[in-house]
């Protein structure tokens, strides 16, 4: 194990902002889509890796030859969005990881596809009905195949390697014992397991509520110093609290609930009023954020993944009334230390 006077664990917010869609710029800043770095000595680690990250990435100071490992939290597109990026770019100052690739570990194929809103009047059909539900490594796969013609010029004329050397993607396997079902049962009352393990973090996972995604999960990072748990997309859940039991820092996501109505208020068609829908089942609202912070005993709450992006940090501040300990409402490249307090 390496001296813990020297981890200096914290974590950069790369990009605060969730939801498909660009954010204009607001009172509090530009945000950027969701991606965290972790930061624990000379290495870091990625969870989730949404637009703008890689750019992100480049102005942390953060160099992309200590990165590790990469997490995914799931599958929606805000949360891989410079997936293929990273796949591409990276070549350059991972060339020599081929024979200590960087792991890509997430979500795997969900198996089968989620049940049509109630909302439909005529079925919608799904894309690729081959292959619709992909998980993370046929899809990293494919967004590699998908730049062939770019990547095997680079691997023939200028004899870069193959970026399938130098990233593995692997999919979570969930333990059988959960009764994990992506439709019947997608989040069961379960302990978190470990995912990854080296010298200086243990990564344990657990699954979240976030339909219709199956799986979702939120991750948690322990160190010899503290640890920190990200909660990924969820509603309230008890999983998130068993997770996040008495950790130091606790970076969840939160939706203002007020700008979902007002998105929504004066649209009647039934494609707004799935959106709608989906927003309330599925995220959690800012004080119920931090009420789960409170109930998991968290050290430090800190909001991310803000729904809307562009709203201003007083939208965000209500959590800090109903939770006792420190709260933070981070802009991107921020920089928190999730040493123990305690």
């Amino acid at each position: 194990m390496t001296p813990t006077s020297s981890l200096t664990p914290h974590i950069v917010t790369l990009g605060t902002a969730g939801g498909p869609r660009w954010w204009a710029a607001a009172d509090s800043g530009e945000r950027t889509g969701i991606a965290t770095a972790v930061v624990v000595g000379d290495a870091f680690y990625l969870v989730d890796f949404g637009q703008g990250a890689g750019r992100r990435l480049s102005q942390s100071g953060l160099q992309l030859k200590d990165l590790r490992a990469l997490f995914i939290t799931h599958l929606h597109s805000d949360h891989v969005y410079d997936l293929a990026g990273l796949g591409i770019f990276g070549l350059y100052a991972l060339s020599d990881r081929t024979e200590n690739p960087v792991r890509i570990l997430g979500p795997g194929n969900r198996g089968e596809l989620p049940a049509v809103s109630p909302r439909a009047v005529v079925e919608p059909q799904p894309l690729a009905p081959e292959n619709p539900t992909p998980g993370t490594r046929q899809m990293f796969e494919q967004l590699m195949k998908a730049h062939a013609t770019d990547l095997n010029d680079r691997i023939l004329d200028s004899l870069r390697p193959n970026p399938l050397d130098i990233f593995k993607a692997e999919d979570i396997r969930i333990p059988d014992e959960t009764g994990y079902h992506p439709n019947n049962n997608p989040t069961p009352d379960m302990e978190p397991f470990e995912v990854y393990r080296d010298e200086l973090v243990t990564v344990t996972a657990i699954l979240v509520e976030h339909p219709p995604v199956a799986p979702a999960f939120a991750f948690r990072f322990d160190t010899a110093e503290g640890s920190v748990t990200i909660s990924g997309d969820t509603a309230y859940t008890q999983n998130m609290i068993t997770l996040a039991q008495d950790t130091d820092l606790l970076l969840h996501e939160a939706i203002d609930f007020g700008w979902v109505e007002s998105l929504y208020a004066d649209k009647t068609d039934e494609s707004s009023r799935a959106s709608r829908d989906h927003h309330y089942k599925s995220h959690t609202s800012v004080r119920d954020a931090a009420k789960l912070a409170e109930a998991a005993g968290v050290g430090h709450l800190a909001l991310h993944h803000l729904v809307p992006g562009s709203a201003s940090a007083a939208v965000w501040e209500e959590a800090g009334e109903h939770f006792t300990g420190k709260f933070t409402v981070p802009n991107d490249l921020d920089t928190i230390n999730f040493a123990r307090q305690r």
